[in-house]
């Protein structure tokens, strides 16, 4: 056990969706939460973030942030995508073993398994085939994250580690058109469709990729419960268990926002991995499952998105 009592955690990337809900969660924990704002460390500049964590002197650090986005903002910013995310890891995991951080954790994405990878994907599934071309500038990085705490476990005995969140949703999500994941562009749309008083929506590909969810709060709780009970090389797959398609969570979102029009598919854009949903057994074992259901979850969700969408 490692335990968090007393102890000086940053959460890097407190301002996105997954470390708002780490530090909400850490909250309970009975430690002092360290932040860092972009005009206090540059976390793309070694020099920059080094000079943070020695004047910080985190005891322990989970790494959340990243530069993120659905399948349009990868197509149109692979450089961004791929360069950032990689000074980002590197630069915090290096400067964790410099100044011998007792516990690091880097949070990746589901993203790093091959497409066509057998379902649900299991934690070895890792490198044993092609990643799906409208994200691979960001799986990379990740796995380039994932490689790097092993690394520095193997060469250096650094108690770095790795968890694999599944697609997150909950509140603080970016509801931007433009750059959104799937299920909050999907909230939007139903929603600004209601407001119009629209005959349907139209969302992108078939509709019959399946996705597996979890809300950002379960993911915290998954994170906390990993940071203090595992220590090994590999990673861990966060994630419910359980998937439905696109077709089946636009439905959904519909009934909970109360729109009552058809869904309309746009076959000229891109559907993504046919299925990705990863194996829960490695954490269940552990003793952890998720608490919130999907259906209350995209409901409180949507609530958050009506109080902040201004």
């Amino acid at each position: 056990m490692y335990s968090l009592s007393g102890k000086r955690i940053w959460v890097a990337g407190h301002r996105g969706m997954v470390g708002s809900a780490l530090v909400r969660r850490l909250q309970s924990e009975n430690c002092h939460i360290l932040t860092a704002t972009r005009e206090e460390a540059d976390l793309k500049n070694q020099a920059s973030t080094l000079a943070w964590m020695e004047s910080h002197k985190p005891d322990a650090i989970f790494l959340a942030a990243a530069k993120v986005g659905g399948i349009l903002a990868n197509e149109t910013y692979p450089a961004e995508f791929l360069y950032d995310n990689l000074m980002i890891e590197a630069n915090i995991i290096h400067g964790a073993h410099r100044l011998g951080v007792e516990k690091l954790m880097f949070l990746g994405s589901s993203c790093i398994y091959p497409k066509f990878a057998p379902q649900p994907i299991t934690e070895d599934a890792l490198l044993t085939g092609s990643l799906e071309p409208t994200n691979e500038w960001y799986a990379i990085a990740k796995i380039a994250g994932i490689k790097l705490c092993d690394a520095y476990r193997k060469q250096y005995g650094a108690d770095f580690i790795s968890a694999m969140p599944t697609n997150l949703y909950g509140p603080g999500d970016n509801f931007d058109p433009n750059s959104s994941h799937v299920m909050p562009a999907i909230i939007r749309k139903a929603h600004e469709a209601k407001l119009r008083g629209a005959d349907s929506i139209t969302v992108w590909g078939t509709g019959t990729p399946k996705r597996e969810f979890l809300h950002v709060d379960d993911c915290a709780d998954a994170c906390v419960h990993l940071m203090k009970t595992y220590s090994s090389d590999g990673h861990v797959n966060v994630g419910s268990g359980q998937d439905l398609t696109i077709l089946e969570l636009t439905q959904l979102v519909c009934k909970i926002v109360g729109f009552h029009g058809d869904i309309v598919h746009d076959l000229s854009k891109p559907d993504g991995t046919p299925r990705k949903l990863m194996s829960a057994d490695k954490l269940r074992s552990m003793n952890w499952a998720p608490k919130i259901d999907l259906e209350d979850g995209i409901a409180t969700v949507y609530k958050w998105f009506l109080e902040n969408r201004a």
